[in-house]
C-alpha cells in the first residue's frame, strides 16, 4: 500500500467497478510519468471516508474525486484538473473546465447515470504489479 510523499499529495479516487472509470485510471498511469497521481477506489476505505467527508453517497459513485494541490474537484471539474496536471499538450482538454454549469454538469451526470449500461461494469479487479500497488494509498476494499 502508498502513501503521500507529500503532506497535499494528488490523488485520484475512482469507481473500481466502472469500465469508463477504470479506463480514465489507466490512462492515467500512461500519462502521469512522473508519477503525481496516487489512487484509490472508491469502494475503498479510504475513498469511503472521501466521500463522506464531501457529503457524496457512499454506495453509487457517480462521480470520480481529483485533488491536485490540496483541492478537491468533483465531475467534469475532476477530468479537467487532472488533464492540467499531465504534461504535454492534455491541458487542452482542461479547457472543458470552462464549459458553463449548466451545461457541464447535465452532460457529465447523463453519462455518469448511465455509465454501466453504455460502458459496462466491471466484477474482476486489477492485479497489480509491486509498483502499481504502491500508488494506490488504500488498496484494501472497504468492509
Amino acid at each position: 500500500m502508498g502513501t503521500c510523499k507529500q503532506p497535499d499529495c494528488d490523488l485520484i479516487v475512482f469507481d473500481g467497478e466502472c469500465v469508463l472509470c477504470s479506463h480514465f485510471f489507466r490512462f492515467m498511469l500512461r500519462h502521469d510519468r512522473a508519477q503525481r497521481f496516487s489512487f484509490a477506489t472508491a469502494q475503498s476505505a479510504l475513498g469511503q471516508q472521501l466521500y463522506r467527508e464531501r457529503g457524496l453517497p457512499t454506495d453509487d459513485f457517480e462521480t470520480n474525486l481529483v485533488i491536485v494541490d490540496g483541492q478537491t474537484y468533483q465531475r467534469l471539474d475532476a477530468f479537467a484538473a487532472a488533464m492540467r496536471a499531465l504534461p504535454g499538450l492534455w491541458w487542452i482538454l482542461g479547457l472543458c473546465r470552462f464549459l458553463p454549469v449548466w451545461l457541464k454538469d447535465p452532460m457529465y451526470h447523463a453519462v455518469a447515470r448511465n455509465r454501466y449500461l453504455l460502458f459496462g461494469r466491471t466484477e474482476t479487479c486489477l492485479v497489480p504489479d509491486d509498483d502499481l500497488r504502491a500508488r494506490f494509498l488504500d488498496w484494501k476494499p472497504a468492509p
